[in-house]
Parts: C-alpha cells; sequence; structure tokens
C-alpha cells in the first residue's frame, strides 16, 4: 500500500505545465495594485484605532465606554489580520494603554484577529498564489506551488519535508505548531508578514490542521494579556 501511495504522490508531484507569465506591464500593474489595496487597508484601520484609542483616553462617556472598547478591539482584531501588520507592538500598545482590566479582551481580539486570518488563508486557493508569483515571473516558485497544490495536506507535509535538507531543518516541519507559535510572538515579526501574514500561509499551505491550530493560536497569543491580568504587571510605555 505505501509503495503504491508514493508512486501517487510522486506522480501529483511531477513537473506541471505552466501557463506563460502575463506580459511585464501587466503583472507589475496588479502586483502593485494588490500591494497598494493591502496597504491603504491597514493604514485606514491603523488610523482609525489610533484615534479611537486616543479618544478613550481623554473621554470618559460612562454607559458609551464598552461599546467604544468594543470597537477598538474589534479594528485591532482586523487590524492584526492583515499581513505585515505589526500586531505584537500594537497589542503591547492596548495592554499598556487598557490596563489588566481589558487584558482578556485583547488576548480575545488577538487569537480571532489570527485565527480570523488563518481561516482565510485556508479558504483561498493555491491557485490565486500561483498567479500572483507568475506576475512576478517567479517561475521557479510558481512551479513548486502548481506541484504542491495538487497533493493532499499529508502529502504537502512530505513535499516539503524533501525541499528541506531532512539532517539540518527536518524539525521546522515536524514541530510547525511549536514553531507557528513562537513565530507569532517574536517582535518585529512584521518582517516576514507579522502574525496576520504568518497564519494566513499557514491556512493557505494547508499542512495545518484546524483544531490544532486554533488551540495553538489560541496559547501562543496568552502568556502575556494573562500575566498582565491575573498578577497586575504593567508595560513600561503607552
Amino acid at each position: 500500500m505505501q509503495p503504491r501511495l508514493a508512486v501517487m504522490e510522486k506522480r501529483a508531484v511531477a513537473r506541471p505545465t505552466l501557463p506563460a507569465p502575463p506580459p511585464l506591464k501587466v503583472g507589475v500593474m496588479r502586483t502593485l495594485g494588490r500591494l497598494m489595496l493591502v496597504a491603504v487597508l491597514a493604514v485606514a484601520l491603523h488610523f482609525l484605532f489610533t484615534w479611537a484609542e486616543g479618544w478613550i483616553r481623554q473621554n470618559d462617556y460612562g454607559w458609551a465606554m464598552p461599546g467604544l472598547l468594543a470597537l477598538v478591539l474589534l479594528i485591532y482584531a482586523v487590524l492584526i489580520a492583515i499581513p505585515f501588520v505589526p500586531g505584537v507592538e500594537i497589542g503591547l500598545s492596548v495592554l499598556a494603554a487598557g490596563g489588566a482590566e481589558i487584558a482578556p479582551l485583547v488576548w480575545l481580539a488577538t487569537a480571532s484577529g489570527l485565527m480570523l486570518a488563518y481561516m482565510v488563508g485556508c479558504t483561498l486557493p493555491l491557485a490565486w498564489l500561483h498567479r500572483v508569483l507568475l506576475d512576478l515571473r517567479l517561475t521557479g516558485a510558481a512551479e513548486i506551488v502548481a506541484r504542491f497544490e495538487a497533493l493532499p495536506p499529508k502529502g504537502r507535509v512530505a513535499c516539503v519535508q524533501t525541499l528541506l535538507p531532512r539532517k539540518y531543518c527536518g524539525w521546522i516541519v515536524k514541530y510547525r505548531y511549536v514553531n507557528l507559535a513562537v513565530l507569532i510572538n517574536i517582535p518585529g515579526n512584521s518582517v516576514i508578514g507579522g502574525g496576520g501574514g504568518i497564519a494566513l500561509i499557514s491556512g493557505l499551505s494547508g499542512m495545518f490542521r484546524v483544531p490544532l491550530t486554533m488551540l495553538t493560536i489560541a496559547l501562543a497569543t496568552a502568556p502575556v494579556p494573562l500575566a498582565i491580568w491575573l498578577f497586575g504587571w504593567t508595560l513600561p510605555f503607552g
């Protein structure tokens, strides 16, 4: 049975026939359009978030505050789901501003935003990434994605393992949930896509099971907010 499965996977990973990349001008314009859309959305949400956070700090409107706080946390959850947004830094600023009382809500918003990014990744077809790579004329990467797309989840794990030097990098795939948790928490991870981008790619890859990924995100985002909530820690900025 296993040899047969190996033969099937080998056939599935066979060199695919790639469509020709679009004209350079078309590919560049489409890529710039995608980047501008993401940038405008991120900037707009960040501006709205900063304004709402500052307004709450400066005013006390009693009954209206819970609704405004919920709005800020909702904006924060959507903002952190966007790739290349510095989610760790923004989350810490929210905790510094709100204190221990809202720490559980910040945790919920952080986990929800990253789970949203992961689920969006699960629903996006790899063909979308394939088109993006062709627009950038990264035909080698597009070929790998095309091979990857034809495989079932277990086959994708095996495929990535074959692409990495097993002696040194096999642990990256084997302990992928632990690595996901570490990457989410690294300050400055916006350079590699931020928490939202990391979660999005995790979902897009098809290598992460939904229940385990949800649990990983919930646990990875819990330590700092819960420590602030339980022990009353304060952050030295805000």
